[in-house]
């Protein structure tokens, strides 16, 4: 009887495993996506935000200062909520941690919508990134059980084009919307829509797990910190949880490592449309167009990331980011030393090339690498503590990077950035040596 129930059991190799699968990558992967509506949101309609404010008799220098305090809030309120998003999604499950910040975040997103002073702004964003830290680290304990470790990097380079594609069409998307007329108002109840329609999706397909199906759950990496306690899903608890990893060095080299490449990528995330308007000269509409760039390329560099580290074994990963952040300081350093004679597409050339150097090996850091330290146990914690520390560092990227732009103008904020990643380069370098080491 045992032998036939057994015969009868699917198994991982089959094709509606399969078809499970690549469905459970394409919600979650169109789901995260959609939250990028109502955090793009912001970036993109920074300069109407901006106008909004000089035409109430704040300075644009003043406005630009104001609303770079309002997203760094933001970023630290996002930090915040990573470090509980993580030990929630370990306790209670991935699915219910990124259905949860869907709802949130459309929430907020219409109340920033309602507001016409910074105190509404500010209290409504800060919301909105603090329930949308929970997307995240829900996302990777969902693939923790539904995916082998030897597919890690492929598939969280896949999932990460939530962030980088999924943002590029957001920005095209709301491009059109502010080239059809619309303001930002407009645009925000836009995105809070079209976020709607997704999470509604989300909620009638999603599954936690195969075991939900009558599948049995794929393998964890067997080199995972928690690897001594087999393949359990939840946690034996939250102290012996977080000390696991309080004794790896290795992981506070990763939390440090995404310290320095948050800045770099928030910085982007943010100031991008407003760089090329104040100073490539781009309209409004047309930076937004091209502010899509920097997640397009960003979502070339993860695949080709994700595809090579799979097969270049345990130095691979870290080898990367050692190289790709390198050669990032020194496209920095040329857009803050260039002169480019007038040329709109130099600068803006240059901002896809970071992109395409730095994000893969950023996408690993909260992603594929956290699989590998927290396997099926401690996967979304390990995302949640290293993302959490990054965005701490993110906070920066708001009205500290706007407060060097005015001082010093964008070429001092990128000569900044550029020591930003050399520094990150140097840790990646200590990773990689360790990891190198015989064990």
């Amino acid at each position: 009887m045992n032998r036939r129930a057994d015969a009868s059991r699917p198994t991982p190799t089959n094709s509606s495993f399969t078809r499970w699968q690549v469905s459970t990558v394409a919600l979650i992967t169109v789901g995260y996506a959609g939250y990028y509506l109502c955090r793009s949101d912001l970036s993109v309609a920074m300069p109407l935000l901006i106008a909004e404010l000089a035409k109430h008799g704040v300075s644009p220098d003043t406005a630009k200062i104001e609303m770079g305090t309002v997203a760094s809030l933001g970023v630290l309120a996002y930090a915040i909520g990573k470090f509980p998003s993580g030990w929630l999604a370990d306790f209670m499950g991935g699915r219910r941690n990124f259905l949860c910040g869907m709802a949130g975040s459309i929430l907020f997103t219409i109340l920033f919508s309602l507001g016409g002073g910074m105190p509404l702004f500010t209290l409504a964003w800060m919301a909105n990134r603090g329930v949308q830290s929970m997307g995240w680290a829900g996302m990777v304990k969902i693939a923790s059980r539904w995916f082998s470790f030897s597919a890690y990097g492929t598939v969280m380079g896949i999932i990460s084009l939530s962030y980088l594609f999924g943002d590029a069409a957001a920005r095209e998307f709301m491009a059109r919307l502010i080239d059809a007329g619309f303001g930002w108002r407009g645009v925000f109840l836009a995105a809070a829509g079209t976020l709607a329609l997704l999470l509604l999706l989300n909620l009638m397909l999603l599954k936690e797990t195969p075991a939900r199906l009558g599948f049995p759950e794929p393998p964890a990496n067997p080199a995972n910190l928690f690897r001594e306690e087999r393949e359990s899903a939840r946690p034996a608890g939250l102290a012996s949880l977080l000390g696991t990893f309080a004794r790896s060095p290795a992981f506070w080299l990763v939390c440090l490592l995404s310290l320095g490449v948050t800045i770099l990528r928030e910085t982007f995330n943010l100031w991008t449309p407003t760089y090329f308007t104040q100073s490539v000269g781009l309209t409004v509409a047309d930076a937004a167009h091209k502010s899509a760039l920097f997640p397009l390329f960003g979502g070339l560099s993860v695949l080709l990331a994700g595809f090579l580290s799979d097969r270049l074994g345990k130095t691979g990963r870290p080898a990367i980011i050692f190289y790709g952040l390198l050669l990032s300081a020194g496209a920095l350093m040329a857009l803050a030393i260039g002169d480019f004679g007038g040329s709109r597409a130099m600068p803006v050339a240059l901002v896809a090339l970071v992109a395409f150097l730095m994000i893969g090996p950023y996408s690993y850091l909260a992603g594929a690498i956290s699989l590998d330290f927290g396997g099926k146990q401690g996967s979304a914690t390990a995302s949640g503590l290293i993302d959490g520390v990054g965005y701490l560092g993110g906070v920066l990227a708001g009205n500290s990077v706007a407060g060097i732009s005015v001082v010093w103008g964008w070429k001092g904020a990128f000569a900044a950035l550029a020591a930003v990643a050399l520094l990150s380069s140097f840790a990646a370098g200590v990773y990689l040596i360790q990891l190198r080491r015989p064990t």
